[in-house]
Order: structure tokens, then sequence, then C-alpha cells
């Protein structure tokens, strides 16, 4: 494994997969560049080197050639960013003469790689009545050619740089398989090396005390999460919809609240289990509840376990964050990932947005605060706080995997 600072890139060509999958509206023009933009100071780096680049993204799910998924509509903002002119490749995988043709200092941009089923490695057009038998024979066939079509990508370059953290989790021909053929010349990008350094700041060896905020809508999706940083955390919040299951477990009454009644034994365990290891666990006192799932509806504050029947939890309520704000500024390492209200609605977005307004205090006192998750990473950045806070994480998935403990095979091959 090489590092990207200290690698000599003269007149050698590097491959780089980046993460371009951006939001398009319906004329094709990008809304959010922000990918786009973390992944420019990698490309620079090639190019300042003497270098050339060949660059390589997937865009959104297609199942085959679309044009809706083409990566040519990004190639203006790209430009713009890069302030060099880029050349396309319409086809990724029919891209020799043009790789091999490239000069120091020139871009190729290949088309979105998941135009072909072997970038990741499932099988389409299967009959929805194919039996097993076909659907591992379809399976087998796509793997088999994966390493025809990984072999190719690698034969465009003379060093691998992989600065695609969202994708990091998935062991796909161009972030996991394509760096067997590049055993001394691979490397993370500057977007890679940022987003683990700042998740090993939690994971590793944090300053303490820690905190962890989990938020969002199901306990079910955060057990891996929260299990794996029970071991690690001094306190946890926990917010948003999954607060309620926990709340309906300890016997409160929470009316409407969106709740999983099959995880209430695991709430129970979780709490015990935090209690042996002194782990402090702080669930929503109050809460803003509503007669209606509607950014419109009537509203009261009252205690989490005392929701009226034909209510429904729906945010934190202010003396909630305010007794989390304690535990919060008095912390040295926070991790936030997911909302603690119905984010998507401005009238149940404020405990949230207060969470934000905290960890931009938090952070000026000097603790080291890591966002992640869609919700979360939207209320900072709406708040303008996004370079208030000491990191925030776009890995989304690939951030959720990495919290849990599971080696991410994007990361996996470039250090072997």
């Amino acid at each position: 494994m090489q590092n990207i600072s200290d690698y000599n890139f003269n007149g050698k060509k590097a491959i780089v997969r980046v993460d371009f999958n951006v939001p398009l509206n319906d004329k094709f023009e990008i809304t959010d560049d922000t990918r786009i933009r973390a992944a420019i100071p990698t490309l620079k780096k090639v190019l300042a080197g003497g270098g050339s680049l060949i660059v390589m993204s997937h865009l959104g799910r297609p199942k085959g050639v679309t044009e809706k998924y083409s990566l040519k509509h990004i190639i203006y903002r790209v430009e713009e960013l890069l302030g060099v002119k880029i050349q396309f490749a319409d086809d990724c995988q029919k891209a020799q003469e043009q790789a091999a043709a490239l000069k120091p200092g020139e871009v190729l941009l290949l088309e979105n790689l998941r135009f072909y089923a072997e970038e990741e490695g499932k099988p389409r057009g299967l009959a929805e009545d194919a039996t097993d038998e076909e659907k591992k024979a379809a399976k087998a066939a796509v793997k088999e050619s994966q390493k025809e079509f990984t072999k190719v990508l690698a034969s465009y370059a003379d060093c691998y740089i992989n600065d695609a953290f969202g994708t990091a989790h998935r062991a796909h021909a161009s972030t996991a398989l394509i760096a067997k053929y590049f055993p001394n010349d691979k490397m993370f990008g500057y977007v890679m090396e940022g987003e683990i350094k700042a998740i090993d700041k939690v994971l590793g060896n944090p300053e303490r005390p820690l905190t962890a905020i989990l938020g969002g809508a199901k306990v079910s999706s955060k057990i891996g999460i929260i299990e794996h940083l029970l071991d690690l955390v001094d306190n946890m919040i926990i917010g948003g919809g999954m607060a309620y299951t926990f709340k309906k477990a300890q016997g409160g009454k929470i009316g409407k609240s969106l709740c999983e009644d099959d995880q209430q034994e695991l709430a129970l365990r979780i709490l015990d289990t935090a209690a042996k290891k002194g782990v402090k666990i702080l669930l929503p006192g109050e809460v803003v509840a509503a007669d209606a799932f509607s950014n419109d509806a009537n509203t009261i504050v009252c205690p989490a376990t005392e929701i009226p029947d034909e209510y429904e939890g729906m945010d934190a309520a202010p003396s909630s964050v305010e007794a989390w704000k304690d535990v919060l500024l008095s912390s040295k390492t926070i991790l936030w990932n997911g909302p603690v209200g119905a984010f998507e609605m401005p009238n149940f977005a404020k405990g949230t947005n207060a969470i934000a307004q905290i960890l931009k205090e938090a952070t000026e006192a000097g603790a080291f605060t890591l966002v992640g998750g869609g919700d979360s990473v939207a209320a900072v950045t709406q708040m303008g706080y996004s370079d208030k806070v000491s990191y925030v994480s776009t890995g989304g998935g690939a951030m959720l995997e990495y919290l849990e403990g599971i080696e991410l095979p994007g990361i996996k091959a470039i250090r072997e």
C-alpha cells in the first residue's frame, strides 16, 4: 500500500475510483455537487505530480445502458472544478485506445460502471420464475465475466487510487477486485483517508468522555452499531422514532408513536448491557407529540412515557435537548448518526437542528465531532455548520458498516 502524498505520479496513468453518484434533476442538472468537490484534491494531486487520470464512477442504479444515468451529464461540472478539459469514453470497457493516448495532465472519464452487470457482480434479466439452479448458474456466469471486466479496467493504468468511501462496503470490481492488479501501486485518495482517520478517531483511541447520538426510525436498523458502540462509548443518546420502542419496553404509554414491538425485548437487553458496562443511556424525557403525521398537526409537549392515545411522538422536546446538552458539552469526542425527530418536516426538525447547534459549540470548546448519516448531515449543512464540526462523513452505508466494526472490502483491498 502506497501513500498518495508520497507517491511519484510523474509520467504515470492513475485510474481513480471516485463517487460521482450525484443527484440530477429532470434536465440532467446537478442539484448537489458535494461528492464531486470532495474528489477534486485527489485528482489535482495526480495532475500536479505529472500524471494523467482515468476517472471511473457509478451513477444511480441502472439495469443496463440508460441515458438518464450517463456520466456525460456531469462532465461540465468536473471540468469547472478541475480546470481541465475532460475526455469521455462512452463505454468503460472499450477505452483502451483513449487510455493509451493520454498524456501527462490529461483526464479521461469512463462511462457509468454500472451499465455493466459485472461491476456489481450480480446477474440481470432473470425471469421471475427462474429456478434456484438457473439463478446459481447466472450468478456464476457474471462472476466469471467479472474477472475479465476488472482486468480490462486495470489494463488502462499504472496505479490505482480508491477515493470512493461511499462504496467501500461493496465488493465491486472497481472498489475491491481491481486492487489486486496493482500490488505495489495502490492507495487511498484524500476522501478515503479523511473518512478512515475520522472514524478511527472515534473507534480507535478516543478522547473521553465519548458520547454517541443515535437517531432514526428503527432499532432494528441500528442493532449492530448500538451493540458495537456499547463497548466503546461512555454515553449513548437514543432519539428519533426508535426511542419509543425503548419507552414502551419500559412500560411507558407511547400513543401512536412508531414502535417495533418485536424489538422490545432487545431494547431491554441493550439497557441492561449498558448498565453492566457502565454506559449511560439517555432517552428523551419529554417529546413533542402530534395528532397526525403532518407538519401542520396539532402538537403538545408531554413526557415520552405519557403520550395520549391519539398522539404520536414527533420530536425531542426542548427540555430533553437541554438535558442532553450538558452531557454533550462535557464530552471530548462525539459521534452523531440519525435525526432525533421527524426532520423532514420543519416543525419537527427543531430538536435535530438544536443538536447541530450543540455540536458546533462542543467543537468550538475543543471536542472532536463526527457527523454521519443523511439527515444528520443535512441538518449541519442546512444550518451552515459543515465547517463548524470536526468532520462530516458522506459515507452513508459504508460508515454504518464501519461503525459496526465490519471490515469494508474497499479498505481491505488497499491494505492487503
